[in-house]
């Protein structure tokens, strides 16, 4: 048996599947020996992309699934009728022992009911929530929810808190993470019924450092680590957050060769521009796991290109060597 992280990925999910994500775990498989990669999905059209490269062929096998999920799919229908879908039989790998992680750039909606349907939450988990890593200031901040639970209770938040803290500290290892709620303004008394009901939860709760509202412009700066909130605002947060950074990234490249001045500086500052902008490429940070599953389920960008996938594979890897599953175990079924 081998100590190799087993991720199985859809090669079929995401608009440029399957060229990246067969590109993207042959470069996972290059920067590290601790995984294993199993592409799910047409057997015929992968293996004639593989074959442009040069692999470990011991480290690469192929799961055939013959149908794929269309993003426009009704999720719950499309897991029910398509069982032979990359999705589908991706998810079951986790499920059975097969694969420690599924990961897929596919339907957002059908990843979201797999994982709860096929997978299934920890005992003790309400609800799973997404959670991605975003780019600020002083580094990255977790973002959770972010597409999962719009509706979601208190107590649902609290558990976000908690299994958000478990994450950063332990896979991007800050030590006693901060967190804080979403918020109009810093005021305790200041919010809607959800974050006044919760704000007092996770203002109790010993094992999370908790630092109280976090107004949407602070998310940047870094204010928190672990920034807590539902999934309608968490995915209008991570939208914009998106969309200004590539207006932005997109306006200062304009400017840069607007005249031979402004191309002459250009060169001068490349190197330094470069490394800023690498720090706000959300490609970088991998994908976002969906927490409190038994097994890992990550969703990448629909248009994730291979970085994003070599990235959130050997994402995977670290999830699986720190535990983290057990770790949320042990934090919401306290013993």
């Amino acid at each position: 048996m081998t100590d190799r992280t087993i991720v199985a990925l859809d090669a079929m999910g995401g608009d440029n599947a399957p060229k990246e994500m067969i590109k993207g775990a042959v470069q996972a498989l290059e920067k590290t020996d601790a995984v294993q990669v199993l592409l799910v999905g047409k057997e015929d059209v992968i293996r004639a992309e593989l074959a442009q490269y040069t692999y470990d062929k011991a480290r690469i096998e192929i799961v055939n699934a013959t149908e794929v999920i269309e993003t426009a799919e009704p999720p719950v229908n499309a897991i029910r009728r398509k069982k032979d879908s990359s999705i589908v039989v991706g998810m079951k790998l986790v499920k059975e022992g097969q694969a420690d992680a599924f990961v897929s750039a596919g339907s957002s909606g059908a990843v979201l009911v797999g994982g709860q349907v096929i997978v299934g939450r920890i005992k003790g988990v309400e609800r799973p929530p997404l959670a991605p890593l975003i780019p600020t200031e002083k580094g990255v901040s977790l973002l959770v929810d972010c597409g999962a639970n719009v509706d979601a209770r208190p107590s649902h938040l609290v558990q976000f808190a908690k299994m958000g803290s478990i994450y950063m500290e332990h896979v991007v290892g800050i030590k006693n993470p901060k967190v804080g709620i979403v918020n109009i303004g810093a005021e305790e008394e200041k919010g809607n019924a959800l974050v006044k009901e919760t704000f007092p939860l996770l203002k109790g709760e010993k094992n999370i450092n908790f630092i109280g509202s976090v107004e949407a412009r602070e998310i940047p700066h870094g204010q928190a680590d672990v920034i807590v909130c539902e999934a309608f605002a968490g995915n209008i947060i991570l939208k914009l957050f998106e969309g200004v950074g590539s207006v932005l990234i997109s306006e200062i490249k304009k400017g840069m060769m607007g005249s031979l001045r402004s191309k002459i500086g250009a060169l001068l500052v490349k190197p330094a521009l470069k490394k800023a902008l690498k720090s706000f490429d959300s490609s970088e940070y991998g994908g976002a796991p969906l927490l409190g599953l038994n097994g890992l389920v990550v969703k990448t960008h629909g248009s994730s290109t291979a970085k994003e996938i070599c990235n959130t594979i050997i994402q995977c890897v670290t999830f699986k060597e720190q535990k983290i599953n057990e770790k949320i175990k042990e934090s919401i079924q306290p013993e």
